[in-house]
C-alpha cells in the first residue's frame, strides 16, 4: 500500500479524506508494517465502499484487511435507511456468518497430548470436513425452513446441543426476522446434507493450549488459565450461504441500476435497505445466520461425542460463538445522535465493551470475547471488546491473521506433505482430506496474527486476552 496517499492520525489509524464520488473518509487500523504490506487494491476497495449511498461514519479496513469480492475482507460500514442507505450482499460475503467458538474443554494441555493423536483420528473421523463433505444429517423441507428460523435453538431442541450454549452465541442464538421462504430452492437443496460439516477453505476445528494470559480479570471471567485447553470452530453457512449471495448479487445488480445508484464496481451492487429487495435480502441472510449458527452448534454436539470418550472428565463449555460475515441492525452514536444503522462486516468480528445490551449478565462489566483465528501452525488469540471499541468503527475488531499470499501463490510456494510434516515436527498434528487445501492454507501463506491482534489492541478495537497454541488442526 502507498503510505503517501494517508493521513496517519495515531501510530495505527490512518486517514484518506473523501475526494471525487466518496461520502466519508476512508480509514485502516494498522501499523505501518502492515499497512505497508497491505495491497493496493484494499485503499481502492475501501474508496469505493465510501462512495455508497447512506453510508455514515467511515469506511474502515482492520488490522488484517485484504482484497475481496467489492469489499475489502477487513471491512466495516454502516448505512442509514433513513439516508437511502444500502445493503450489499457483497459487504456481507459469500459464507454468511462464517464465524468462531470457542469451548473450554475442563482439562489441560498435558491431558490432551496424552490421547492426543487418537483424539485427532477420531474428531477426524466424526465431523465431515473438506469440498462437498456432507454429514449424517438430511433435513426435509419443513425441517429446513424450521432450522433456518431457528438457529442454535433449533439444534439444541433437536438434541445436538445445550441449553445453556444459547446465552454464549450471539443474539442467543437465533437471529430474529429471518425470512426461509426468501431462499432459493436451489440454496436449500445445496445445505440439505451438509448440517454439522466443516467444509474446505480455512475452516477448521482446532484443539489449542493456553499458553499466554495477557488480563487476569478477563481470562478468569471467561474460564481461560495457563496450561488449560479449548477447541475452536472455525466455519459457516457452507453452500446454502453461498448461494444466497449468488442469487442477491444478481438481482441487486438489476436493482441498482433502477434505484439510480452509481456503483463504482459491479462487485458493490447493493439495493436500498428499506426496499422489497433489500427486505428479502435481510430475511435470507438472516436465515443465512441461522444455519451457521445450526451448524457450528451440531459440530460442537459432535465434538462433544468424542472427547466424551476418549476423556471422560471434559466438559466442553461454550465460552462464547461469534460471527465475522454479517450485516446487523445496531444502535450506535453518530454525530452526538442515537441512531440505528446496518452495520456490514466482512471479515470482521463484533467487539462490544462492557455494558452491551445483548451480553451474557455473567460477562456485562468485562466485555465481549473477541475470538481471532490464526493459521494451523501459528497463534490464535482471545481478546476483550472495550469501553472505546463501540466508537471505534462501530464495535469492530479483527477477525483472524488474513491472507498475505493468494491460495494460488501458496501452492505454487508449498506441498500438503510437507506442511503437514512440519507442522508434526512442532508438534501441531494435522488431519485433512485435501493436501492441496493444506498447501493453500500454509501457515506462512497468513500474516503474522501476533502482529495484527497487537495493532487492533493500540488501536483501541479489542484487548488481548489469552494466547491459544494449536495441538490439534481438523482441516477442510
Amino acid at each position: 500500500m502507498d503510505l503517501a496517499r494517508f493521513e496517519r492520525r495515531t501510530e495505527t489509524e490512518w486517514h484518506l479524506e473523501p475526494t471525487g464520488p466518496m461520502r466519508v473518509p476512508a480509514v485502516v487500523f494498522a501499523d505501518e508494517a502492515l499497512l505497508r504490506d497491505m495491497d493496493d487494491k484494499v485503499g481502492e476497495q475501501l474508496c469505493n465502499v465510501a462512495a455508497l449511498p447512506g453510508i455514515v461514519g467511515a469506511a474502515y479496513a482492520m488490522p488484517d484487511a485484504h482484497w475481496g469480492y467489492g469489499f475489502p475482507i477487513g471491512g466495516v460500514a454502516a448505512f442509514d435507511a433513513a439516508q437511502g442507505g444500502v445493503v450489499s450482499a457483497g459487504g456481507v460475503g459469500f459464507d454468511i456468518s462464517c464465524g468462531v467458538r470457542t469451548l473450554l474443554t475442563g482439562v489441560t494441555a498435558a491431558e490432551i497430548e496424552q490421547v492426543k493423536a487418537g483424539l485427532a483420528d477420531a474428531l477426524y473421523e466424526n465431523i465431515p470436513a473438506g469440498v462437498g463433505s456432507t454429514g449424517e444429517i438430511t433435513l426435509s423441507g419443513d425441517e429446513m425452513d424450521a432450522m433456518l428460523a431457528g438457529g442454535a435453538r433449533w439444534a439444541v431442541d433437536r438434541g445436538y446441543g445445550l441449553e445453556r450454549d444459547l446465552a454464549r452465541i450471539e443474539e442467543g442464538g437465533c437471529a430474529e426476522g429471518a425470512r426461509p421462504d426468501q431462499v432459493s430452492e436451489k440454496a436449500k437443496k445445496r445445505q440439505r446434507r451438509e448440517m454439522g460439516t466443516l467444509g474446505s477453505g480455512n475452516h477448521y476445528l482446532e484443539v489449542q493450549a493456553v499458553e499466554e494470559i495477557y488480563d487476569r480479570r478477563a481470562a478468569a471471567a471467561f474460564g481461560l488459565a495457563t496450561g488449560a485447553a479449548v477447541v475452536s470452530i472455525h466455519c459457516g453457512s457452507r453452500g446454502l450461504g453461498h448461494q444466497i449471495g449468488t442469487d442477491y448479487l444478481r438481482d441487486m445488480l438489476a436493482e441498482a441500476a433502477k434505484a439510480g445508484i452509481v456503483l463504482p464496481e459491479r462487485e458493490l451492487a447493493c439495493a436500498p435497505i428499506d426496499s422489497d429487495l433489500g427486505r428479502r435480502y435481510l430475511g435470507a441472510m438472516r436465515a443465512g445466520i441461522n444455519c451457521a449458527l445450526a451448524n457450528r452448534e451440531i459440530i460442537t454436539h459432535l465434538a462433544r461425542t468424542v472427547f466424551a470418550r476418549l476423556l471422560p472428565k471434559a466438559e466442553l463449555a461454550l465460552l462464547f460463538d461469534v460471527s465475522h460475515n454479517t450485516c446487523k441492525a445496531e444502535r450506535h452514536r453518530i454525530d452526538g445522535d442515537d441512531r440505528i444503522v446496518h452495520v456490514h462486516r466482512k471479515g470482521a468480528t463484533r467487539a462490544f465493551g462492557p455494558g452491551a445490551a445483548d451480553l451474557p449478565a455473567d460477562l456485562a462489566d468485562i466485555g465481549q470475547p473477541v475470538l481471532i483465528g490464526g493459521s494451523m501452525g501459528t497463534s490464535s488469540y482471545v481478546l476483550v471488546g472495550k469501553g472505546e471499541s463501540q466508537a471505534r468503527a462501530f464495535g469492530s475488531a479483527c477477525h483472524g491473521a488474513g491472507r498475505r499470499l493468494s491460495r494460488h501463490a501458496a501452492v505454487k510456494r508449498w506441498k500438503g506433505r510437507q506442511v503437514v510434516d512440519s507442522l508434526a515436527d512442532e508438534g501441531i498434528l494435522i488431519r485433512s482430506p485435501s493436501s492441496r487445501g493444506v498447501a493453500e492454507e500454509a501457515p506462512g501463506a497468513y500474516k503474522d496474527a501476533a502482529a495484527v491482534v497487537l495493532a487492533a489492541e493500540r488501536a483501541g478495537l479489542a484487548s488481548r486476552v489469552a494466547r491459544l497454541r494449536p495441538m490439534v488442526c481438523i482441516k477442510g
